[in-house]
């Protein structure tokens, strides 16, 4: 689940930087649409008083086939580089990227 200001603008978003995203609609009671990336369900909800949008607790790496290529991408769709990227084990590369709501996503790959 990641918290935002516009849900509408993060799905079409979100549907872009990630291009094998498939968009789901659930169903009563709780009517909401999300995006199964690669067998993992992204939900897009409205950031509030309690949950505010933003790079303020856990990390949700995404593994990506080309990292360069993968990080290149969603940098030029308005995300931002935060941390990395570096070189890690067993020729894989990750980095971290605020998305343009502020929440931090991670990517991992090979480079």
């Amino acid at each position: 689940m990641v918290h935002v200001a516009d849900p509408d603008a993060a799905l079409a978003w979100y549907r872009q930087a990630f291009p094998s995203a498939v968009l789901k609609h659930v169903a009563e009671p709780h009517r909401f649409r999300c995006l199964d990336v690669d067998g993992v369900q992204l939900e897009l909800v409205p950031a509030d008083e309690k949950v505010g949008a933003g790079a303020r607790g856990s990390v949700v790496y995404w593994r990506v086939t080309a990292f360069d290529e993968a990080l290149a991408r969603i940098v030029a769709l308005g995300a931002r580089a935060y941390r990395g990227p570096m070189d890690i084990e067993d020729g894989m590369r990750m980095g971290q990227v605020l998305d343009p709501w502020g929440n931090c996503i991670g990517l991992r790959g090979p480079r």
